[in-house]
């Protein structure tokens, strides 16, 4: 049996590369997209380091609760609240008609992903990459 904190990695890990790769595609980018998988990407990476710590958590995709439940046992997640919180809005909606992510929302998305999984793969000892 694989080890549960390692698949909860190895699935942030691909929705990492997606939003990577969709991030640098110039023909007909779907913004959308790679918006869900930046906060796919954090909300995995999260789900990680509850694993890793043995704190129950709930299967959902609420950011804002999956920041709380990490910060209740590393205070220095409180730093990235906000950052939590922004990706709150691309767990679900974004997947439905009537919600669209511009350019800037992606960039921005890209941004916090990439400072919260360097951040959080630092607190389950993984180097940097």
């Amino acid at each position: 049996m694989k080890d549960p904190t390692a698949d909860w990695v190895e699935k942030a890990e691909g929705d990492y590369w997606v939003m990577v790769r969709e991030a640098r595609v110039t023909d007909r980018p779907s913004f959308d997209a790679v918006c869900f998988h930046a906060q796919q990407c954090v909300e995995k990476y999260a789900k990680a380091f509850l694993q890793e710590r043995v704190v129950e958590f709930e299967r959902i995709h609420d950011m804002g609760y999956l920041n709380s439940k990490c910060a209740s046992v590393d205070l220095e997640f409180e730093v990235y609240k906000v950052d939590f919180k922004l990706l709150d809005s691309y767990s679900v909606d974004i997947r439905y008609p009537g919600e669209s992510a511009a350019e800037s929302d992606a960039r921005a998305a890209v941004a916090i992903a990439l400072r919260l999984r360097e951040f959080i793969r630092g607190k389950l000892g993984l180097t940097p990459q």
